[in-house]
């Protein structure tokens, strides 16, 4: 009998190691953690559904002449919908009480920071970089715009297929500050799980919670409180800061240095990929006027008195002034606006944007974006780029209304998904464990998510969340009211026709747009900048 009893410990111990050791190598790379079974009475301890992971690798990068050493970090932080309360003994399980109302949904949010060597962080900036979607990972800024190493794209066609190249990146922000490019939930190494799960994390107001969160735990968990601290988003990244800025201060007492926002979209009402399903606002039509002009000069479609114009930056000066007074009078006169008048601004549109008369007059004066990017070049069964109009590519239904693709974005993702999955697991050592321990883990560039997507927002001292798509100038308006000394840069680049490039669209909010160290104003002035035409972002 003490024999027989030696037997089963034996085997009992084996089986706990066992199940040890799979949770450790789950866990190891940051996939979902392998619960114990619950006790038979169900009041053991719940389990999380992941958790926090990190690897540690050393490198360098020479910016402008100077080498600079880093230490790069690849892993996740696990997050929780806002009011989840970390004391509920429930603790996020599925198995969660009846009368629990704690969240069960976690998130684990990959991440890779970079920190420069031999410094003292409360000395050294640290700046948070995110793409934008949403739905999108942040590998556009990571590899083609901020990270010490970028890959090579052609400039303004179709990208060789593979093998691509990386490069040591002279563009990388890391001589002035320490960088942590951050994937929303869902996408690139991370994962949702959880009842309920898209619901808690795939909404505006969820996913600015979730990077709220996300920031004040590294923060934490760095020892970064007392550094100098920056938001760099992109897109509707720019969205995302704009809430994220007000309520790290409202909420988390956590005052940022500064907020970049790259091409920006704030106030959806002025987005010029719908507009026609809010036919009471002309405003976007006004604002993306300039943008369809830079795109028409680009691909040479401008004939006025049978020449192309010679000088863009003066060109576009008279495209604004006209898109702010005589096409913004046009479009409020609605019906009552002249045969007359009609016919003169359809032939200034058709100057300033190549489109036919006869196309321009058939829409009312108002083509939004996607039937501009159709019809520039459909002579030549071509569409131009929505998130960068210089590419271009070919149409899949030459008589659609809008492309069912954006070029630009077809000319280079696949260059970035095969350099960032090698960088991940050859340098970063990230990324080849899986959650089933089998050596593989699927880095998703996004998730499409945007059918499904809640634009509901509550903007700062609203009683209830607004219906409708977001505005979020009310947050970022309470951002520089709370922290008087906010700094915020706004940065636009001329050929990207999704978000507007004119002086009226910077005009919708109020910026301050300075910023003391290059990273954010290498060309030396203190307006907007362009980009330089190698930073491709989503």
């Amino acid at each position: 009998m003490p024999r027989y009893r030696a037997l089963l410990g034996a085997v009992a111990f084996a089986a706990i190691c066992s199940a040890g050791l799979a949770t450790a190598r789950a866990a190891d790379e940051g996939g979902p953690t392998v619960p114990p079974p619950a006790d038979k009475a169900g009041t053991g301890p719940k389990q999380p559904h992941f958790t926090a992971q990190q690897k540690s690798s050393d490198g360098s990068v020479t910016v402008r002449g100077q080498k600079i050493d880093y230490q790069a970090i690849a892993g996740t932080l696990v997050v929780h919908p806002k009011d989840w309360d970390d004391a509920d003994p429930a603790n996020g399980s599925d198995t969660a009480k009846p009368d629990s109302k704690n969240p069960t949904a976690e998130a684990s949010m990959f991440y890779v920071a970079y920190f420069k060597k031999g410094v003292r962080p409360e000395n050294r900036p640290i700046t948070f970089v995110y793409n934008g979607g949403p739905g999108s990972s942040t590998v556009w800024l990571h590899m083609g715009a901020f990270g010490p190493r970028r890959v090579i794209t052609a400039d303004d066609t179709h990208t060789d297929a593979a093998p691509y190249r990386l490069v040591n990146n002279d563009d990388s922000l890391l001589d002035a500050t320490d960088l942590v490019f951050i994937d929303a939930p869902g996408t690139g190494f991370g994962r949702i799980e959880g009842r309920d799960k898209e619901k808690a994390f795939y909404g505006t107001d969820p996913d600015a919670d979730a990077f709220t969160s996300f920031i004040a735990q590294f923060l934490a968990r760095h020892g970064r409180f007392n550094s100098p601290k920056y938001l760099f988003g992109e897109s509707y990244g720019t969205t995302r800061s704009a809430i994220v800025a007000n309520r790290l201060q409202d909420e988390r007492g956590i005052d940022l240095n500064g907020v970049m926002l790259l091409s920006q979209i704030l106030d959806y009402d002025n987005s010029i990929d719908g507009p026609q399903y809010n036919p009471s606002v002309d405003q976007p039509y006004i604002l993306a006027l300039p943008s369809f002009a830079a795109t028409a000069f680009y691909h040479h479609k401008l004939a006025q008195g049978g020449n192309q114009p010679g000088d863009l930056r003066h060109f576009l000066d008279e495209v604004e002034h006209f898109a702010l007074n005589d096409y913004t009078h046009a479009l409020q006169q609605g019906t009552a606006i002249s045969d007359a008048e009609r016919d003169r601004i359809a032939g200034r549109l058709h100057d300033y944007t190549g489109l036919p008369v006869d196309y321009i007059e058939k829409a009312d004066l108002r083509v939004n974006g996607g039937e501009f990017e159709q019809t520039l070049l459909g002579p030549q069964a071509m569409i131009t780029g929505r998130l960068d109009s210089r590419f271009s590519g070919f149409a899949m239904d030459p008589l659609a209304e809008r492309p069912d693709y954006d070029p630009q974005s077809a000319a280079m993702s696949s260059a970035y998904i095969a350099a960032f999955n090698g960088y991940a697991r050859d340098v970063l050592h990230y990324g080849d464990g899986g959650p089933n321990g089998d050596g593989y883990m699927e880095y998703k560039q996004i998730v499409h998510i945007i059918r499904d997507w809640s634009f509901t927002h509550q903007p700062p001292n609203a009683m209830y969340p607004v219906r409708g798509v977001p505005n979020v100038l009310p947050d970022l308006a309470a951002a520089m009211k709370y922290n008087p000394k906010l700094k915020v840069q706004l940065n636009q680049a001329t050929s990207i026709s999704v978000r507007h490039t004119s002086r009226a669209s910077r005009r919708c909010a109020t910026c301050r747009s300075r910023m003391a160290w290059r990273a954010t104003s290498r060309s030396g002035s203190t307006s907007p900048v362009t980009w330089c035409t190698r930073t491709r972002t989503r």
